[in-house]
């Protein structure tokens, strides 16, 4: 249990709760598994928190956070990874998101001169929704306003991955962890070709 405690990455030396020593697990096993084709990758790999979220009547998600700064090695194989999490964590969603700051309009008392649109309200939120459909591609978006004034974001992904990996019944899944994440509304679809 201890190597899978290297896994874990807490801010101030927190302690990691009981779903996140899972999650360290599960990671740990599939690095030390002899047939994993991840294994070198996912040396470097380790997360930052791990929570979970009721997704309706389809079951639960569990939202894995990643530092940013291991982000590209996860962004490779997450499609490979988030399957086999998904075997170890049975009737439950798996989703990975980068860790990624959010620096408001008075960024000049943090001592910083400018402040990179990488870090706006909008880029952050803009990359938590690529992060969230996972290897899938998004292909369009459209923001529909209806008459009382709320919004609501019709996201439609790459119809050559509606097939694999049933992308299909994760799609409410998608919704209600953006919503978690962002609190913004989001529809994820496929479009009609």
């Amino acid at each position: 249990m201890m190597n899978a405690r290297k896994k874990i990455v807490k801010e101030k030396g927190a302690t990691p709760t009981v779903l996140e020593e899972e999650v360290a697990k599960a990671l740990f096993d599939i690095e030390v598994s002899a047939s994993s084709d991840i294994k070198a990758d996912l040396r470097d790999v380790h997360i930052s928190g791990a929570k979970e979220i009721e997704v309706g009547k389809s079951g639960s998600a569990v939202v894995i956070h990643v530092p940013f700064r291991v982000w590209k090695v996860v962004k490779k194989i997450q499609g490979r990874l988030v399957r086999e999490l998904e075997k170890k964590f049975n009737r439950r969603h798996i989703v990975l998101v980068a860790n990624r700051t959010i620096l408001d309009l008075n960024f000049k008392r943090k001592g910083l001169k400018v402040r990179p649109r990488s870090r706006t309200l909008t880029a952050v939120h803009e990359s938590i929704l690529e992060d969230v459909v996972g290897p899938t591609e998004i292909v369009g978006k459209r923001t529909r306003i209806s008459v009382d004034g709320t919004k609501i974001l019709k996201v439609f992904l790459d119809p050559k991955d509606k097939d694999k990996e049933n992308i299909e019944n994760k799609l409410a899944c998608f919704s209600a962890v953006y919503k978690k994440l962002t609190n913004k509304e989001a529809v994820f679809m496929f479009p009609d070709v």
